[in-house]
């Protein structure tokens, strides 16, 4: 039986990544799942990604709940499944990212820029709406 968990394991840690890159439209159209982990302030003042999971990490103050976090992302995301994290300008992604990617077994990419680049290069947005 240890064999098992050890080969589930190892498995994991196999398939995990974790890259940055900045958003285009190439990755829009493969339809990967993009978590944006911004606040709710920050998704009401500039809109989301279209399509894009909103899945707040750090709050207005800076503080975090890893297990409420992980139990949203878990929520959205498949085990193995690749998907994007996005934030205002990217430095939260990567602190984000990282962990993720590297230590927990997740498959990340890391949108450089965050969504001030999506802005600048025209990806389309979309309006959040509060979940009732």
């Amino acid at each position: 039986m240890k064999w098992i968990l050890s080969l589930l394991v190892l498995v994991k840690v196999l398939t995990a990544d974790y890259t940055a890159q900045p958003i285009n439209q190439k990755l829009i159209d493969s339809k990967i799942k993009i978590i944006d982990i911004r606040t709710p302030g920050e998704w009401k003042h500039t809109g989301i990604v279209k399509g894009s999971i909103p899945i707040m990490f750090f709050d207005e103050r800076g503080n975090y709940n890893l297990e409420a976090f992980l139990n949203e992302l878990n929520k959205n995301i498949k085990t193995g499944e690749r998907f994007a994290l996005i934030c205002d300008t990217g430095s939260r992604t990567k602190i984000v990212g990282m962990p993720l990617g590297q230590e927990m077994g997740y498959n990340v990419i890391d949108l450089k820029g965050g969504i001030q680049y999506a802005i600048a290069k025209k990806i389309p947005l979309e309006t959040y709406k509060l979940k009732n």
